[in-house]
């Protein structure tokens, strides 16, 4: 199927969306989806399985995302609609693997949803964190619920608040008399295994560019934006994650990172600058609201998607004819995410949802490897090697984390062939 004009309708009655973003705004998406809370939190769980080889981890995961990044591109380049890898996959590899994409992202996602916003309940008031939580979902759905361009308008916001903060976290420790560059140093604690983990473990931090892609049908000329503005998007941040981590090794080394609650507060402790920790955990606090936003964007896009199809209730693919916004999808996501935030701690869920992120790029590379020279394949040893990556940092995560991630692919699995028995 050639979807190269979908969505160049107005949106109103024609059950499309309307393109409104251009590539800055496509990259600023993207960067609210990655430099958001996962920058505060996934160093120390890093370091704790990487040791001094931290920084090896994060190159590794670097360059997944990279082959993920590139794969991702130039496939949504060619399919310009909401969905992501859930239409890649069904347009190049069939329907169920567009299905089984999709399941895996949308559960996954929605967990990581209410995983970030019970982060910035438990930032902004401790001891009301699930109400925090409930309240910071209703209001970015609001948000959202208005349009994709006043989203767009408030992540241009959260993202230079969050700069701003890691930068003055990484000027604090480059100009502390506590820096030693020997804690840069690989030792023999570094094993391959505690880096492929640390890599899962921080790719999780990287995941956010499918952001762009998924918003397909909303971007202004995509077959120029989104290949332009998702390498763009991962390269900030990439640079961003380096200098952040540099940093907290030089000031606190590896095994001070690994066991530090609030890894980036007690940076800048150690560096000789208490004062800044406040301003730390304000930033922390505005960049999960930026990941939620962003990951609210994400979930329901592919939910539109896959009503649109029929995997979940047809319902849910109507486009608001004022706002030409997906409307019934975002609420019923925005729903279930409160339900969660409200009632349970989804910090264990996160294991599972990055093993369903990692599912989800792999059928994303494997997709664009069927690519030809004339559709924009990418060079072959990218989807390959973004395929290998994907699966070997997957089983490479915590032995829960794989049973619960697989257990969740296999129900959906199990759920796509009963529906086509029946």
């Amino acid at each position: 199927m050639d979807t190269s004009s979908a969505g160049n309708g107005s949106g109103s009655g024609s059950g499309e969306l309307t393109r409104r973003l251009g590539v800055s705004d496509a990259v600023l998406i993207g960067l609210g989806s990655m430099i958001g809370a996962g920058i505060f939190a996934a160093l120390a769980p890093a370091a704790s399985a990487a040791g001094s080889g931290l920084l090896p981890g994060l190159a590794l995961a670097a360059v997944v995302a990279y082959c993920n990044a590139t794969s991702s591109a130039r496939l949504a380049a060619r399919y310009p609609q909401s969905g992501g890898t859930y239409v890649y996959g069904r347009e190049r590899l069939g329907d169920f693997w567009g299905y089984l994409a999709g399941w895996g992202f949308v559960v996954g996602k929605t967990a990581s949803c209410a995983a970030m916003a019970l982060t910035v309940g438990t930032y902004v008031l401790p001891d009301q964190a699930h109400a925090v939580a409930v309240a910071a979902v209703v209001a970015l759905t609001a948000v959202n619920y208005a349009g994709v361009r006043r989203s767009a308008l408030l992540t241009r916001g959260i993202v230079a608040v969050v700069l701003a903060v890691l930068a003055a976290v990484v000027t604090a420790c480059l100009t502390s008399p506590s820096t030693e560059a020997a804690r840069l140093d690989i030792g023999t604690d570094a094993t391959a295994g505690g880096v492929l983990r640390a890599a899962g473990l921080l790719f999780f931090a990287f995941a956010g560019y499918a952001r762009v892609a998924t918003l397909g049908e909303e971007v202004r000329d995509p077959r120029r934006t989104i290949p332009l503005a998702i390498p763009l998007a991962l390269g900030i941040t990439l640079a961003v994650y380096a200098a952040v981590a540099v940093s907290a090794l030089l000031v606190l080394g590896p095994g001070r990172l690994a066991h530090a609650p609030a890894p980036l507060v007690d940076a800048v402790r150690a560096a000789g600058v208490p004062g800044l920790a406040p301003v730390v955990r304000a930033g922390a606090a505005v960049a999960a609201l930026g990941s939620l936003l962003a990951l609210i964007l994400g979930v329901s896009r592919t939910t539109l998607a896959m009503a649109r199809d029929r995997h979940l209730p047809h319902a849910l693919a109507a486009v608001h004819p004022r706002f030409n916004v997906p409307h019934r999808a975002e609420v019923a996501v925005a729903a279930v995410v409160a339900v969660l935030a409200a009632t349970t701690d989804v910090r264990g869920a996160i294991g599972f949802s990055s093993f369903g992120v990692l599912a989800y790029y792999a059928i994303a590379n494997l997709a664009a490897r069927t690519l030809t020279p004339e559709e924009g394949r990418p060079p072959r040893v990218v989807p390959i090697a973004g395929a290998a990556g994907c699966l070997a940092l997957a089983f490479a995560l915590p032995l829960a984390s794989v049973l619960a991630g697989a257990a969740v692919i296999g129900a959906g699995a199990a759920v796509y062939g009963l529906r086509r028995r029946s």
